[in-house]
């Protein structure tokens, strides 16, 4: 592996104050390591592009490790399947949110995805003919909704994303792309309205690096972590979308915030949704499979947002489980042990490590919890970055691309179908080095950079070291998360999202109030974890603000006071722009992607699902 020690470009060292910088130049950035990351990253080099990948993690420790149950794909290795059927399937997931001409490139690039996956090595579990075995999941149907459960999701047993990241990482070891590991990156580098590349610390040594690139590549994963229950790492705190809007870019969708309904119970670990397709079954406390009541034909198949209300609605009719009867039962016991030890083995030894279960002999306590944003930096299906002019229209960003859970293309919309993320980071990561190839040449000079590029982030970074306020980090983090579970939830309220707004942007200004206890430069995890808040500050103002503006319910977005999805008004991405923790954000529109990219599908029109969209899936 190239590191940034051992071999870098075009470097040159000033000093500003008490801080070193250090100058690179490289044709491309991509900030996050994760599985978008990493396919950015050995694509741009594999065509030439001298590419630097910045990541505060080491590679292997980015959170698509904790990745379980598979992606999708039609590669038909169980059943006849199509391309054109998982189109369909993420189209209604989405409730009608997703841009379609996005969904069918994703959808239509899958099994050549899967099929370049399995040549890197990535070791897949095969079925009794040998080829890539398939699971069900949620929302996966055959023709058209009208031919059943389809079984769609390649599998690595319960370790799909561990398979994939180390797999890719391994890729990305036989190319000369260069890896600035446990590097924080701070802010990107604007002029003109272009991105010209980002600022980056070395939490090492407490150096300033300011890296210049013809593109720059945000790939740096979700936010969960402003929510206190989710199944994100303490890393995933929506550094990649802090950066865009302190830029005064757009946010897009923040309000559409996915709960698993598998979360052990008070610890949030994720019970991979590939539970519930070897068989699985959830039931309340009188033993009953309450899925059949709320998804007839899908069962406890059904999508991700309707599993967690129909879980939630039965809670909070007092048929919840344990002495509190504040969460229901995950049935594995029923399958046989052989199946469970091949096919969910990191599953079981989880629920013993972490709920004290043995899954073999009796059910694990669940619980929706947090697990993914639907929302992130607006683009289009080539990955580049989105923002409007005057009029409302798209115009690009320069410089700029976004792929992975940090974007939103989007192919996700409303509501995530399980197993689409790990494709949407193949598919859009490879994506960003085409698009990249497009746009610039290897090697092409780009202008200078200006004389103070970056000395903005800089005073931001040196005053926040010495800020010597009144709140610590982890009291202003405590007290977001808490807030963001019980106003921004399953279900949502107008009380309590307005509510929600106003404890939120008191709790954002007491960040111009932080108290950093560590004033060192070499290793202040006080001070990185500070510039993290302020991320989780921003994305999370947006979240509740924009769930409160968005009066109906629509995929994850459900309210009580507004049950049905209104097309006629809402269907439309919400954009948010907010450059400061402090301020509140401004909502604007953009219009939902309704052409198909070719002629091989048509547009799929929105049809109610039932009288309460809350509920009813197939």
């Amino acid at each position: 592996m190239q590191t940034a020690v051992s071999k870098s470009f075009s470097t040159k060292e000033s000093f500003i104050g008490d801080y070193t910088i250090v100058d690179h130049e490289y044709d491309a950035i991509v900030v996050g390591a994760g599985g978008a990351g990493l396919r950015a990253a050995f694509g741009l080099s594999e065509m030439g592009f001298k590419t630097a990948c910045i990541s505060k993690l080491f590679p292997t420790r980015s959170h698509t490790v904790a990745a379980q149950g598979g992606v999708n794909a039609a590669l038909g290795n169980m059943h006849a399947d199509n391309w054109k059927w998982h189109y369909y399937d993420t189209i209604k997931g989405s409730d009608w949110l997703g841009d379609q001409d996005a969904i069918q490139y994703m959808t239509q690039e899958a099994p050549a995805a899967i099929y370049e996956m399995e040549s890197y090595g990535m070791p897949f579990s095969r079925n009794n003919e040998g080829k890539i075995y398939q699971r069900a999941f949620g929302g996966q149907s055959k023709e058209f909704g009208k031919g059943g459960q389809a079984y769609r999701t390649c599998a690595v047993a319960d370790r799909t994303g561990h398979s994939m990241l180390h797999t890719l990482f391994g890729r990305a070891l036989g190319y000369d792309c260069i890896f600035f590991v446990e590097y924080f990156a701070m802010d990107l580098i604007m002029h003109d309205g272009v991105c010209r590349g980002t600022m980056a610390l070395n939490m090492a040594d407490g150096t300033i690096h300011r890296m210049k690139a013809n593109q720059t590549i945000i790939a740096t994963g979700g936010y969960g972590r402003a929510y206190f229950s989710c199944t994100s790492a303490h890393t995933c705190t929506g550094d990649g979308g802090g950066m865009v809007a302190r830029a005064g870019l757009p946010i897009a969708d923040p309000e559409f915030v996915q709960f698993h309904p598998t979360g052990i119970y008070g610890v949030g670990c994720l019970m991979t949704e590939g539970c519930r397709g070897e068989g699985g079954i959830l039931r309340n406390k009188n033993g009953e499979r309450f899925m059949e009541r709320y998804a007839p034909t899908a069962k406890d198949l059904a999508s991700r947002d309707v599993v967690s209300r129909s879980m939630t609605v039965e809670i909070l009719e007092g048929r919840g489980v344990g002495a509190e009867g504040d969460h229901i039962h995950l049935h594995l016991n029923h399958l046989p042990p052989e199946t469970l030890m091949e096919r969910l083995p990191g599953i079981v030894e989880t629920a013993h490590i972490f709920a004290g279960v043995d899954a073999t002999k009796e059910p694990v306590p669940v619980l929706p919890t947090v697990h993914y944003n639907m929302g992130g930096v607006p683009t289009d299906w080539k990955t580049q970055a989105l923002k409007q002019d005057a009029n409302g229209n798209d115009e690009e960003v320069r410089g700029l691309l976004a792929c992975g859970e940090a974007a939103c293309a989007s192919v996700h919309g409303a509501n995530r179908l399980g197993a689409n993320s790990l494709l949407d980071l193949v598919v859009f990561g490879r994506r960003a080095a085409i698009t990249t190839q497009e746009q610039f040449k290897p090697g092409e000079k780009g202008p200078d950079l200006p004389a103070d590029a970056g000395e903005e982030s800089l005073a931001k970074y040196d005053e926040l070291r010495f800020a010597d306020g009144e709140h610590s980090t982890a009291k202003i983090r405590l007290a977001l998360q808490k807030t963001m579970q019980r106003h921004a939830a399953v279900f949502r309220r107008q009380d309590l999202l307005e509510e929600g707004k106003e404890k939120v942007h008191e709790i954002s200004q007491m960040f111009s109030d932080i108290k950093i206890s560590d004033r060192g430069n070499v290793w202040n995890t006080d001070l990185v974890e500070a510039l993290e808040l302020e991320n989780l500050l921003i994305q999370a103002k947006m979240t509740v603000y924009a769930a409160e503006n968005r009066k109906e319910s629509r995929g994850a977005h459900a309210r009580d006071d507004f049950p049905d999805r209104d097309d006629e008004e809402w269907m439309k991405h919400t954009m948010t722009t907010q450059a400061t923790a402090e301020e509140e954000p401004v909502i604007t529109y953009r219009e939902v992607g309704k052409v198909p990219l070719t002629d091989e599908v048509e547009y799929v029109p929105p049809f109610k699902k039932s009288t309460d969209t809350r509920f009813t899936f197939i």
